[in-house]
Formats: structure tokens, C-alpha cells, sequence
């Protein structure tokens, strides 16, 4: 459980929030699976934007409240809480109704909601690759500058995620997302899946008859992979029957709709991307089926 020490906090104002507040971006798959689980329990909550877009979670006074520079950071009555699966967790822990962690399915949810995480940056190769341009996608310089020189601490130690992403940033400037990094995002998100879809046969969701946190989870990737061009219909069925049944629930649903000029940019390189043949089916040689 990441939850920030006294002198982690930079930002010293959130420390006097009262309530529950979630700093976090409309579009971020982190975000969005957070706002859902808020949904679902019905709780009362506070909501912050943090453009990514604009890059503001590099700024100094974003930073000062997490060092990683991700959303989404939980502030509940002044305690900090970063990491979206432990913010989850956290909230299902504290906030009893509506249970989204069945005692009897923990260790089942929590192995799938670690191996989710363990596949966030893979989710992020194929979002850069196929639905962000990379010019918007690029960090300024100075920001990165900003984010390495910044001296925050997790758990009062220096935090080695920062070098992860750091890492990511330097090589998508010099290299894009190449053919090689879609090829091994694709093929690990299709050995999972194929797991996932048979845990469906007999089951309306991932782990029985209500959804969990894994449901969230797994839906926002499948909604993201599915908008980059991951043919569910095709290769497993199941998740597609069951990914549009959830994404025809509002409270799940409206989550995950981007904004306008998101959306037009997105669909401007996709387009581009059917012509040229460099779609995710053309670079895996999958067939797709659109159904």
C-alpha cells in the first residue's frame, strides 16, 4: 500500500483537505478505473483536473503531492495516497457498502489486479503507438527536466519508479513506439485474455456473478485496447460480450468518453494509420472482426 509519509507531502495545502478529493485526468486509464469504483460504492468525493495534456503533473506543486508524477492521488482528510490498485483497495477497505472485494475472491482479485499493473506500461506503448500523435504525446524538455530534478521521496526514500519513467520518455523522443514494442505488448495482453475469457464461460463476470475491481479494471484496458484496434470479437468473445455489457452501464460507461478534440485527433491518426497499413491488426498479423 503506497500511502505517503508527513515529509513526502511538498504540497503542504492538501494536508488540510477535508473529505475525500481525487486529483486525477479525464482520460487516464488510471483515473478512469477510480471514478468507476467512486461510482459503484456511491461515495462522496471531490474532483481535481490534472491535465495531462498540458503536462501540469510535472509542475512543481503536483510533484510536491506525488513525486511519481501519475495520477490519480487520493487525498483523504489530508492523507495521501498514490498508486491507482492501492487507492482501490484502499477505498474498498474503508468505505464498507457495496462491497467490490468479496472475502472469498481477495486472492483472486488481487493476483489479477497485480498482473494488470504489472501490464500498465504496456497499455501506455499501445495508447502512444496508435492513439496519440507523437507530437502531442512528447514531453517538453524543460518539464522532464523539471520532473528529474525534483527531489520528492516516496516513503521518505528516493523512488526508483521515477527512473521508469524517465526511461520511457527518453526513448519514446528518440524512437517512437516501434514495431518490435507492439508486437510484445500485443502478445502478453493476448495470453492474459485468453485466461480472462475462459473464466467467462458460465459467468457473466471475471469472477462470478457481481463485478469486482477486476471487472473495473480489466474494463478500462479492454476499452482503451479496443479503441487502439485489439480485435476482441475475434480472438475472444467472451471479453467482448462482456465488455459491452458493461460499457452499456452509465456508470461505467461515462467514464471512459473522451473529449471532442481527443477524440477528432485520435481518429485524424487512425485514419492515417488504416492507409499507410500500420494498424495494430497489420503490425500483428490478426485478423480482425467487426462485429
Amino acid at each position: 500500500m503506497v500511502k505517503l509519509v508527513d515529509t513526502d507531502i511538498k504540497t503542504r495545502e492538501v494536508t488540510h483537505w477535508k473529505g475525500l478529493h481525487l486529483l486525477n485526468f479525464s482520460d487516464s486509464s488510471c483515473s478512469q478505473k477510480t471514478r468507476i469504483a467512486l461510482n459503484l460504492k456511491k461515495i462522496q468525493w471531490t474532483s481535481h483536473s490534472i491535465n495531462l495534456g498540458l503536462q501540469e503533473n510535472y509542475s512543481p506543486w503536483f510533484l510536491g503531492i506525488n513525486p511519481r508524477g501519475l495520477v490519480p492521488v487520493l487525498v483523504h482528510d489530508g492523507a495521501v495516497h498514490i498508486e491507482s490498485n492501492d487507492i482501490l483497495t484502499y477505498l474498498d477497505n474503508t468505505f464498507k457498502d457495496r462491497p467490490l472485494i468479496p472475502e472469498d475472491k481477495r486472492d483472486y482479485i488481487k493476483k489479477y489486479l497485480l498482473l494488470e499493473d504489472q501490464l500498465h506500461m504496456d497499455l501506455r506503448t499501445l495508447t502512444m503507438r496508435f492513439l496519440v500523435p507523437k507530437t502531442a504525446a512528447k514531453k517538453s524538455p524543460k518539464k522532464l527536466l523539471t520532473y528529474q530534478e525534483n527531489q520528492g521521496t516516496v516513503s521518505g526514500r528516493k523512488d526508483p519508479q521515477k527512473e521508469v519513467e524517465l526511461k520511457f520518455w527518453r526513448a519514446f523522443e528518440r524512437n517512437g513506439i516501434t514495431d518490435t514494442q507492439v508486437i510484445e505488448s500485443f502478445n502478453k495482453f493476448r495470453t492474459v485474455y485468453h485466461t480472462l475469457d475462459a473464466s467467462l464461460e458460465g459467468n457473466q463476470y471475471l469472477s462470478g456473478d457481481q463485478p469486482t475491481l477486476m471487472d473495473i479494471a480489466w474494463f478500462i484496458y479492454t476499452d482503451r485496447l479496443s479503441d487502439a484496434g485489439y480485435p476482441f470479437s475475434s480472438l475472444h468473445p467472451r471479453i467482448h460480450t462482456w465488455y459491452r455489457h458493461l460499457n452499456s452501464r452509465v456508470d461505467f460507461s461515462k467514464e471512459v468518453k473522451s473529449n471532442i478534440a481527443i477524440t477528432l485527433v485520435s481518429k485524424v491518426l487512425k485514419m492515417s494509420q488504416v492507409l499507410r497499413k500500420r494498424t495494430l491488426a497489420d503490425i500483428t498479423k490478426t485478423k480482425t472482426n467487426h462485429s
